[in-house]
This record gives structure tokens, sequence and C-alpha cells, in this order.
């Protein structure tokens, strides 16, 4: 994988890409959540990158791609397409894992024609009817709420809830390190101010796969996938032995799912 970068008027935003690009191959654009970056795809690359191009990025305000200014999905969207741009490549099939989920809605909301797929790992739909009054309330406290904690506790927490096996724990640590108490609670609070300032009725006319921990005790994230798959007719598929960060902590039965999807969408 090569290490490349975008530079745009709020800061510089790094991805890796497959070295040797073949436009006849299918593309994987894998997007990561809030406060993790794309070293939590790992075992996904690996297992995909004899077969597929694979790019994967440090979103906005992320890892490498800090310091960043104005957040927002919309231009990160806009990115996403210079990214694609860059290499000639037409359409992407985006997987994205919690707040990732968010980036790839964006890009489908405004370049639906470029998507060929969208694989989502326990994010949450767009759409005004899933998310209550009181939903919204508490995901703008985020911010002030997280400062409450002293940040060693904090880390420890989150990455606690997110996984299950000890080495998605240890990943989600990692990923942690380099933030300081303000930008990690900063982070988080942008993250779903901005969705909740940006969500909007979405119709998403591409193949979808949504999956799911079982173990899966992050906020709603359950029970909103059931309404998202219900509301839809999406395929939902529960992980075993995984929590929020489903493909670290179980990462063979979630390619195996990717994987079939794929051979799916090619029918």
């Amino acid at each position: 994988m090569d290490k490349r970068s975008i530079t745009t008027e709020n800061g510089t935003v790094c991805y890796w890409i497959t070295g040797n690009i073949d436009l006849n191959k299918d593309t994987l654009f894998f997007m990561h959540g809030v406060t993790a970056d794309h070293t939590m795809f790992e075992r996904q690359v690996a297992f995909f990158e004899n077969d597929y191009n694979i790019i994967v990025w440090d979103a906005p305000c992320h890892g490498e791609s800090r310091p960043y200014g104005k957040f927002t999905f919309k231009s990160a969207a806009y990115i996403i397409a210079e990214i694609m741009d860059a290499h000639n490549i037409e359409k992407v099939i985006l997987v994205g894992q919690s707040l990732g989920g968010y980036f790839a809605q964006a890009f489908i909301k405004d370049y639906p024609k470029r998507v060929k797929g969208f694989v989502s790992i326990g994010s949450t739909p767009f759409g005004y009817s899933y998310y209550s009054a009181f939903d919204k309330w508490i995901l703008r406290q985020i911010e002030w709420m997280a400062k409450l904690y002293p940040v060693r506790r904090m880390k420890k927490a989150i990455a606690k809830q997110v996984s299950l096996t000890r080495g998605a724990y240890d990943n989600m640590m990692k990923m942690l390190k380099p933030y300081g108490k303000k930008e990690l609670c900063h982070l988080m609070g942008i993250g779903y101010a901005s969705f909740l300032n940006e969500n909007c009725n979405l119709e998403i006319t591409c193949p979808v796969m949504l999956l799911v921990g079982e173990e899966d005790k992050t906020g709603k994230v359950m029970s909103y996938n059931r309404e998202w798959a219900e509301q839809t007719g999406f395929e939902l598929i529960p992980i075993n032995n995984a929590a929020h960060n489903a493909n670290v902590d179980n990462p063979e039965e979630v390619n195996k799912a990717i994987s079939h999807f794929l051979n799916s969408t090619n029918r």
C-alpha cells in the first residue's frame, strides 16, 4: 500500500492505496469510526488486497489527517471524490465502520452514481424518522459530558466499550494514543453534532449490507440497525463474538460476509 495525501483548505488528508491500481478490478474504500484510524482495517486489507484495489484513509481530524480545520461530512464526501479522481477510479464499494458509515452515506447522497455497494459495520442510518428528540439531545451533549472524565480513564472506557477481544481493545487503545483530552472530546462532539446537522432522508439504491457485532452495546446501534433493515429491506447480519469494532473482534466472519456481499453484487 502506498501512502498518499490530499491538501485542502482545512488541512491535509492522508490515505493509503493499492500500489498498482488495476481499473479492471473493483475498488474497496474502508472508512473507520470516530477517534479511530486506518489501522483498524489491517485484517481486511490483508484479506482483500490480492483481488481488489484497496483504499483506506485517516478521515479528516483523525490519525495522520491532523490538524484539520472545519469538519463537515459534505466536504469529506468531496475529498473522497477527489481521491477517486486522482486515480481514475469511477466507482467504489464503501465499507464504513460506525462514523465511517456516515462518511459513506454522505458520499452516496452527493455521488450516488459513483457507488457500487455499501457495507455498514456498526453504523446507523441517515434519516429523520430513526432518531427521537432525546436521541438528538444526548448526541449534542457528548463533548461536554466527555470532559467530565480523566483522559486515561476515558480512553480505557472507550476501548472496553467497542471491543470484545484483547486484540480489538489493544488496537483501539493504540488508535486513541495520539489524542489529548481536549482534542479527543472535541472530536467526539463534532462527529456526532455534524451528523445531526447534515442528517437527511436518504434513499440508497445501490446494494447494501448491514453488519453488527452481536455484543455491540454502543448506544442504540443494535436497535437502529434492526429498524434500518426493517424499513429498507437491507440484509442485516449479526457478527458472532464481536462488539462495536466487529471487523477487529472477528475479522474472519466479517471478511466472509463482505466476500459474500461482493460476489452477490457482481452476479
